[in-house]
């Protein structure tokens, strides 16, 4: 909890001190940034100032936050070996009319880290959740990546043994979108080769200590990523891998025809021929003529 109690609670910018306005009682899910301090938005601050509870991963590394900018908090504990116990004492907290901030040690709370237990009991109970945006490793990657974006699948982090990996990695194989995986140094080089044994040869990109000092965005397909990193060894700092949606899947005749029969149905020629070359990996011009003498033979 707050250090002092009866005053309002403030953060520093610079040299300059700005009070925090008091929240109402709820969890509030603070981003806080995935490695330069300087990403935290004055939102964040201010919640982080102004909760009644903090609650976070690792003390340490949220004390480094709070020193930054002078936020006087007493972070509480709250992870995976806690998340029962310590959940429940937070549930109680928002019940009492208390108001909880919870953080990550970098990033986005809940993605790849625990949370969704409490969140869920907290709406159960009709308890108010608030989300308080911020800094995003996935979607710094999938931005830097140079990979599509209008589409993507986030899996975590992929199982560490072969054999369970490769089973994964069959499942996503066929998403349409970019995949954004996170990874650790040492597995990195054996998740790259699985990846291009098992998804084919896509371009990817290994997306490195984002935001910090020795940023590294390497691009490139799966297979020559996976000789680069074997022959240099195991990088350093916190990885996060995209890798290229699959190519479109070549329509039969039969196939073909019944998309565009589908699409013209429910849209324009023109919107309906770029759908269709997007689903069956041919031409647009060449569809959208089809749709044109598909039409004209309807009587449209």
């Amino acid at each position: 909890m707050n250090s002092i109690p009866g005053s309002r609670p403030t953060y520093m910018i610079g040299q300059a001190a700005f009070p925090a306005r008091p929240l109402e009682p709820g969890l509030y899910l603070v981003a806080t940034p995935i490695g330069n301090l300087g990403d935290v938005t004055i939102r964040a601050l201010e919640t982080i100032a102004a909760a009644d509870i903090l609650a976070c991963e690792d003390t340490r590394v949220t004390r480094a936050l709070l020193s930054r900018y002078g936020i006087r908090q007493r972070p509480m504990a709250y992870h995976e070996h806690n998340a029962a116990e310590a959940g429940a004492r937070l549930v109680e907290a928002v019940e009492a009319g208390k108001s909880v901030a919870l953080v990550s040690d970098a990033g986005t709370p809940l993605v790849s880290d625990p949370g969704f237990r409490l969140v869920e009991a907290l709406r159960e109970k009709g308890l108010r959740v608030v989300p308080v945006p911020g800094a995003s490793a996935v979607l710094s990657a999938l931005t830097a990546s140079g990979l599509p974006t209008d589409a993507f699948f986030f899996a975590g982090f992929l199982p560490s043994k072969a054999g369970q990996r490769k089973e994964r990695l069959q499942t996503l194989g066929s998403v349409p979108g970019t995949l954004v995986a996170f990874e650790s140094p040492n597995r990195l080089t054996a998740t790259l080769a699985a990846m291009a044994e098992t998804l084919g040869e896509r371009q990817a990109a290994v997306c490195r200590e984002l935001t910090k000092a020795f940023e590294e965005v390497r691009t490139g397909t799966l297979a020559a990523l996976a000789a680069h990193y074997g022959e240099a060894g195991a990088p350093k700092g916190e990885i996060v891998i995209c890798v290229g949606p699959p190519k479109p899947r070549m329509a039969d005749e039969q196939d073909v025809e019944a998309i565009l029969r589908g699409l013209l149905a429910e849209m324009p020629a023109s919107k309906a021929a770029a759908e269709a070359a997007k689903l069956t990996g041919l031409p647009r011009p060449g569809l959208y003529r089809r749709l044109l003498d598909l039409k004209a033979g309807d009587g449209g």
